[in-house]
Formats: C-alpha cells, sequence, structure tokens
C-alpha cells in the first residue's frame, strides 16, 4: 500500500524523504510509507542533486575545468523521465500526489550516492586511501559506482512495481527499457560532464623548434675530456616521455646528485622530453641519444672510463618510450640501443633503465664489461610514474636513498630492490623484481671503478690516485684487456 502522508513542515519532510531514500536503496516498500512528497521538496532535492553531481564532476577533472551547461540537462534527464513515470502512475491509480513520488526519490537516493562518492574521489586524490591496494582502489570502485548509479533507478522501478503488483511481464518489460535508456544515455553524455576539461592539442612552439638544434650542440661540445691518469664517469640521462612530470624531476635530480656527488660535471648529458625545457635542455630522441653516446665515446679513455647510462619512461616489453607530442618520434628498441652503444666505442658501461618490462632490455644489451641494472623484470611493471612525484619508486629507492648511503653499486642495488619490494608490497602491488645482470670483466672491474664514483670515509681525492693505487689498478686492467 502506498500512504502519501500530508506535508508537515519542510525540514520534518526533509528527513522523512531522507529515511525514504535509505528504505529505497535497500529496496524496501517501506521507501512509500515515509516519502513525503511536494513540490518544495522536489525542487529542494533537485537542486542538492545538481550541485551534488556538480561537486562529483568538478573533483573528477581535479578541481578544475569550466561548467559545462549541457552536462548539468544530461543529468537532468533521469528525474525528467522519473516524472513522466510518475504522471502515469498518479493517473493510474487517481493519487494526484503520487505523481512526484518517483521523482523525489530517485533524488534522494541519487544525491547520497554522490555524496559518498565525492568523499571517496576527494580522500583518493589527496593520498589518504594510499593503503587502499590500486587492484581494489582502481578495479573495484569504478564498478561499483557504476552499479549504484544503475540500482537508483532499478530500485524506484522494483519498489513500484512490488507496490503495485505488477504482473512479471510488465515488470521485465520496464526493467529493460529503463536499462536500454540508460545505455542510450550514458553513450550520450560521457563527453559532456557538468565540469569539462577542454582537451588542447599538443604544440611545439617555434621558438623552442629552433632552439634545440643550439641546445644539442651546447651540450654536446661542454663534454670534456678526461684525465689519461685516472678513470672517470660519465652520465647520459634520458627522460623519454613528456607528459609525465616524473621523469623530468627524476633526470635533473639525478644528473645534480652525479656532477656534485660523483664528480661528472663537465662530463654528464642529459635529454628531457618535457615541454617545461624545451627551451634549455635538449630533447630525448634516437638521434640525441646516438650523438651524446658518440661525443662521450669520442671524450672518454675507452680503456679507463665508464658510461652511466639512465634512462627513464614508460615502457613495454623490448620497447622505451619516447614521446614528445606533436613530434613523431623513433622508438627505442634493445636491438638499437645496443648497436648504438656499440658504434659510440664506449667500452665500460653501466646501464640503468627506469620503465615497466625494462628486464626485456637485458638479453639484448649484455656484454662482457657491461653492468645492466633494470627497474623490473621483462614481464613485470613498474611503479611511481605520476606528476606528483620526484622520483619513481625505483629512482628514489636507488639514487636518493641507496646511492647516498652505500659506496658499492651491487650493495646500493640489493638496497634499493629490498625497498621498492618493501614498497610494492605495503600498497598491494605487484613486486617489479628489479633486475642486475653483470658481465665477466665488468665484474672485476667495477671495484677499480667505484672509487672514483662514490664519495669515500676519510679517503681524499690523492689518497684514490697515489701512484701504487694507479699500480693496482693497471694490473688489474691489463689483466682483462
Amino acid at each position: 500500500m502506498i500512504d502519501l502522508k500530508p506535508s508537515i513542515n519542510i525540514w520534518h519532510d526533509f528527513k522523512s524523504n531522507q529515511i525514504a531514500g535509505m528504505w529505497l536503496f535497500l529496496g524496501s516498500r517501506r521507501s512509500l510509507q515515509v516519502v513525503h512528497p511536494s513540490i518544495t521538496q522536489l525542487i529542494l532535492w533537485g537542486i542538492l542533486g545538481g550541485c551534488t553531481n556538480s561537486l562529483y564532476s568538478w573533483l573528477v577533472a581535479g578541481q578544475m575545468g569550466d561548467f559545462n551547461s549541457q552536462g548539468l540537462i544530461g543529468y537532468a534527464l533521469w528525474p525528467f523521465i522519473a516524472l513522466i513515470v510518475g504522471i502515469f502512475l498518479s493517473q493510474r491509480m487517481n493519487q494526484p500526489r503520487l505523481m512526484l513520488v518517483p521523482a523525489l526519490l530517485w533524488l534522494v537516493l541519487d544525491t547520497n550516492i554522490l555524496l559518498l562518492q565525492c568523499l571517496i574521489q576527494y580522500l583518493g586524490s589527496n593520498g589518504y586511501l594510499n593503503f587502499i591496494p590500486d587492484s581494489i582502489y582502481n578495479g573495484f570502485l569504478p564498478p561499483l559506482f557504476v552499479g549504484l548509479f544503475v540500482w537508483q533507478s532499478l530500485a524506484v522501478i522494483w519498489v513500484f512495481s512490488r507496490a503495485l503488483n505488477w504482473p512479471w511481464w510488465e515488470r521485465a518489460l520496464v526493467f529493460v527499457a529503463t536499462i536500454a535508456t540508460m545505455v542510450v544515455w550514458q553513450l550520450s553524455v560521457k563527453d559532456q560532464p557538468i565540469w569539462k576539461v577542454e582537451e588542447t592539442p599538443p604544440t611545439f612552439a617555434e621558438d623552442a623548434f629552433y632552439a634545440q638544434s643550439y641546445l644539442l650542440d651546447k651540450a654536446l661540445d661542454q663534454v670534456q675530456y678526461g684525465d689519461i691518469a685516472q678513470s672517470h664517469w660519465y652520465f647520459l640521462g634520458v627522460a623519454g616521455d613528456s607528459y609525465v612530470d616524473v621523469f623530468k624531476s627524476e633526470i635533473e635530480r639525478i644528473r645534480e646528485q652525479f656532477d656534485t656527488r660523483f664528480g661528472t660535471f663537465g662530463r654528464s648529458i642529459m635529454l628531457i622530453n618535457n615541454p617545461a625545457t624545451r627551451l634549455e635542455v635538449p630533447i630525448a630522441s634516437k638521434t640525441s641519444i646516438e650523438l651524446a653516446l658518440r661525443r662521450i665515446g669520442q671524450q672518454m679513455n675507452r680503456d679507463s672510463d665508464v658510461l652511466f647510462l639512465y634512462m627513464t619512461s614508460h615502457g613495454e616489453r623490448n620497447h622505451f618510450e619516447i614521446e614528445n607530442a606533436p613530434l613523431n618520434l623513433g622508438q627505442v628498441d634493445p636491438k638499437w640501443l645496443r648497436e648504438t652503444l656499440d658504434k659510440s666505442g664506449i667500452r665500460w658501461r653501466v646501464i640503468v633503465i627506469s620503465a615497466c618490462y625494462s628486464g626485456s632490455f637485458i638479453p639484448a644489451l649484455q656484454s662482457p664489461e657491461t653492468l645492466i641494472i633494470t627497474a623490473s623484470a621483462a614481464d613485470k611493471t613498474s611503479f611511481g610514474c605520476n606528476n606528483e612525484a620526484d622520483y619513481t619508486y625505483f629512482g628514489r629507492a636507488f639514487f636518493d636513498l641507496a646511492m647516498r648511503e652505500q659506496s658499492s653499486m651491487k650493495t646500493a642495488f640489493d638496497q634499493a630492490k629490498q625497498t621498492v619490494t618493501k614498497w610494492e608490497t605495503s600498497q598491494g602491488f605487484e613486486p617489479s623484481e628489479p633486475q642486475w645482470s653483470i658481465g665477466r670483466n665488468m665484474e672485476l672491474m667495477l671495484p677499480q671503478l667505484e672509487p672514483y664514483l662514490f664519495p669515500q670515509q676519510n679517503m681524499t681525492t690523492t689518497d684514490i690516485t697515489k701512484p701504487q693505487d694507479n699500480e693496482h689498478a693497471t694490473t688489474a686492467k691489463k689483466s682483462l684487456f
């Protein structure tokens, strides 16, 4: 039985309708017994529903964008349909006040569900839900919210069909018609949110275009010869993707760390794809990588100097992504990188690749004089690629933590691997399993090269290069050549 009680006052009716919405969520006919329909309540809940949907759309848009009236009109479609249903039911049951009930109940339930979504969206975007694994947050919540949206419409039909004793075929027909309407609606308005962020096509300004040749030549010209009396480290950093700032930030910080702490000033180059650096730093491309490796190979002592190549970007199997829209840049694959390194004449190589599936580069890059470190195994993804971070997970664990504390590459890698695994496990990620692969000659040579990279406690530069050390290093080198 539908009990349409008369209005008492606005706030009493508001409370009753809120309770009716809760019963409706449970699919209970009690919602029809406690609802207090009126034009005032319909307008009030309509305003609340519109504001709540606008707030949610604004939060999803990253608290930016422009108000889109078409999105609000699209939202109003559903209470309008519910109002038409109410008119039909009121005529059929000869109860005029029943006209407002379906639309009112739908608005009450929609407002409460959207408030919950707003809260979760706000907490998630501000980092308060980091303890929830991404597999749950990104894999479970979106389908749940879609299901709730579907249910708030079907619940109205379910309650009325039971209260009015509709035959099964009529219930089924209305359910199917409702779902079909929702599908059409979703396809029509998915590109019309209430708060819309206009996507602008990427551009590459004319001044940046003409500056790039000069920037690359300048970066290559500054690479100095090393002192033949001792070994030197050369650094090349490559940030592959332009649309995620963490790669730029990571290369900038690591290059500074190498120049100031590890002594590569005058022997380091960074290539970055990012709109913010197009007038300051050469972009990363296959051409610039090849020219940088060739220049380093020309300036370094082939027998005693070593290259530290760090590449960070998104990746797939046998694929390191190079992107700087709207430029159409070639992609880096293991075969090309190995051939380019070989052509450069660089013998001693430490190659660190931070990208998803970066372990797939190891087989092609292996050589007796090469150490290869990757942020993930060949079949694993790596983590930490977002605009808010200064480092990727592996970049922070290896460079910002381990290499500041250790004086051995292997010890630093082992520490970083443990740290990354701990972070990933705590957040419910499948471990990325960073990889280490070192050639036989590099394994013997690395202890002789590391003192020139890591600052030594109680050991000055003179101590490192004193004659007896040089004699020992020379003996060790001769055994490898």
